[in-house]
Parts: structure tokens; C-alpha cells; sequence
């Protein structure tokens, strides 16, 4: 059964609307991932952006230990951004499917 066009497009309007919220709430929120028992912290926002980084001056006597704590702080963080970011753009994918549109 096909959908009266005009509210279709309404439906398609509410969503950008939803979408550009959401994304602006994403900007605003962070996660934060630690590695090498907390020598090194990363903060990464739900824009997938980098907020900050904490380093433990003990941490900076070995510095290819650093670099991989670093690494694998920035990763896990990035990896918590993406699932946040997943989590909250998910219901807007969900209603584009439900109108028969492809999610996100």
C-alpha cells in the first residue's frame, strides 16, 4: 500500500531534524578509555573527535611503552565513540527502515 507522498516527506523532514540532533548531542557527549593501568587516558567525543589525553609522568620514563599505551587508549576510546555513536543513530536507521528506506 503506498504512503500519501506529502506525508512521507514530512516523515523524511522529522528525521533530518532528528538526525541533526542527534548528532549535535553526539558532539557534546564523550567516553574515555585507559591503558597501561591508567598511565594513559583518552577522551574521544561521540563526533568520533579527540577531547584529551592524560599521560602519568611515570609513564613518560619508557617511551616506546608510551606510545603503545597511547595507541591502544586512542583505539578503545575510538571503539566506544563508534558504539555510542552506533547506539544513538541506530533508532533513526530503525525509522528509515520502517518508511521502506535503506538505513543509515
Amino acid at each position: 500500500m503506498a504512503q500519501n507522498p506529502a506525508k512521507m516527506m514530512k516523515q523524511m523532514q522529522k528525521l533530518q531534524e532528528d538526525m541533526a540532533r542527534a548528532q549535535e548531542k553526539l558532539a557534546e557527549e564523550t567516553v574515555s578509555a585507559s591503558a597501561g593501568g591508567g598511565a594513559v587516558t583518552v577522551t574521544v567525543t561521540g563526533a568520533l573527535e579527540f577531547a584529551d589525553i592524560k599521560i602519568a609522568p611515570e609513564a613518560l620514563e619508557d617511551i616506546e611503552m608510551l606510545q603503545d599505551t597511547i595507541v591502544a587508549a586512542s583505539n578503545e576510546a575510538m571503539r566506544q565513540a563508534q558504539h555510542l555513536a552506533n547506539d544513538r543513530m541506530g533508532a533513526i536507521a530503525g525509522a528509515l527502515g520502517n518508511m521502506g528506506i535503506p538505513g543509515l
